[in-house]
Order: structure tokens, then C-alpha cells, then sequence
């Protein structure tokens, strides 16, 4: 039997059609958030935040930003996952349950506190930067997660940010990275498009 995680990655696919009909309780949507968190990121910054998206008032919000795209309206509940800006003022409460579980040294705290400052401050462009790679993980954990539920996803990037950014009140050190929207499939979705070989994309040095 093939291993899950590689069947789920070889069979997954980008879903644009979603049965309207089906809902998620929001047990599931919170599931699905937490397993998305279980992403690494940058010193972890957990440097993320998921604005879950399923009241058809805040739904017309969003497909308006998306340029109209009917599978956020038809889909259970669409994320927008945003990124943060990283900062060294947070690293550490983000470390503290890993020092008190004892398996991180408590003076490795400041160090890593140092670290981020040193390494963001006056950047803004690898502050973006990180910001994306964050969410970008997260967005693909959570695209796992919903298979291994047995939903469907279609992740998105066909939207408008800033209007993003107004309609759900982001933060200005928050980006909106991309939308994930979930449910349960209709039929009609295309199966996975076929990838280049890999010795197209892969060196070997």
C-alpha cells in the first residue's frame, strides 16, 4: 500500500468547483487551522495569522476582492492566510513552551531574540519576504490537511490585496498571501495537470 502522504500529494488537485450545498461546522474549520500551524517557520515566529471566510455577507466581501471567482462564494469557508512581518519582540513568548518543556537551552531565548532583530531590521523587503514564505507554508499544510479530511481546496492568488486588506481589517504588518478555499468537490474539477520531468527542475551538484 502506498504511503498516505505521498498518495496525497500525487492525487491532489486544484478544485474550482465546490457543492454550494455543504457546509463545515466550525470544529472543522478550527482543525484545519490548527494542523496548518503545525508549518514551521523562521525561529518559530509562527509569524501567521487565518481569517476564516464561510457568513455569505463576508463571502461577497471577499469574491469581490477576488475578482468575482464563484468558488468563494460556493466553497464551505475560504482562508485567507496572511503573513506577518517578523519581529523580535514576540520570539520570546514563541519560545517559552519549548524552554519550560525543557528541550531548549533558556539562553538560546535571547540569542534567537537577537538574531531576528539583527537579521529584519531595516528590510522591509526580507521582512515581505518572510512574511510570504510563512504563509506560503502555511497555506500548504492546510492544503494537506483538508485532503487528509477528505475535502477538496483551491488555493488562489487572483485577488486584490488591498482591498483585502481593508474589507477584513489587516494589520499593517500583514500581507495577504493567498486565499485557500475549502469544501467538499462537485463533480466536473479537473484531475492534476501533469508536472515537467523532474530533470527539467532538479541539479544535482
Amino acid at each position: 500500500m502506498k504511503n498516505p502522504i505521498i498518495a496525497a500529494i500525487e492525487s491532489r488537485v486544484s478544485a474550482n468547483l465546490f457543492d454550494a450545498g455543504r457546509t463545515l461546522a466550525d470544529e472543522e474549520i478550527e482543525e484545519l487551522a490548527r494542523l496548518a500551524t503545525r508549518a514551521p517557520t523562521a525561529y518559530n515566529l509562527q509569524n501567521w495569522r487565518f481569517i476564516a471566510v464561510r457568513t455569505p455577507e463576508a463571502k461577497a466581501r471577499l469574491r469581490a476582492a477576488a475578482y468575482g471567482q464563484a468558488k468563494v462564494s460556493e466553497a464551505a469557508v475560504t482562508y485567507i492566510v496572511c503573513g506577518r512581518k517578523p519581529s523580535h519582540t514576540v520570539v520570546e513568548e514563541r519560545l517559552r513552551p519549548s524552554v519550560e518543556a525543557g528541550f531548549m537551552p533558556a539562553e538560546m531565548v535571547g540569542a534567537w531574540t537577537a538574531a531576528v532583530e539583527d537579521g529584519y531590521r531595516d528590510d522591509p523587503q526580507k521582512q515581505r519576504d518572510e512574511a510570504v514564505r510563512t504563509a506560503t507554508l502555511g497555506a500548504a499544510f492546510l492544503m494537506f490537511a483538508a485532503q487528509a479530511h477528505g475535502l477538496a481546496t483551491g488555493p488562489m492568488v487572483g485577488f486584490d490585496p488591498a482591498a483585502v486588506a481593508r474589507e477584513f481589517a489587516l494589520a499593517a504588518d500583514e500581507i495577504p498571501v493567498v486565499l485557500v478555499a475549502v469544501g467538499h468537490a462537485r463533480e466536473g474539477n479537473w484531475p492534476q495537470k501533469p508536472r515537467l520531468p523532474v530533470s527539467r527542475v532538479l541539479e544535482t551538484v
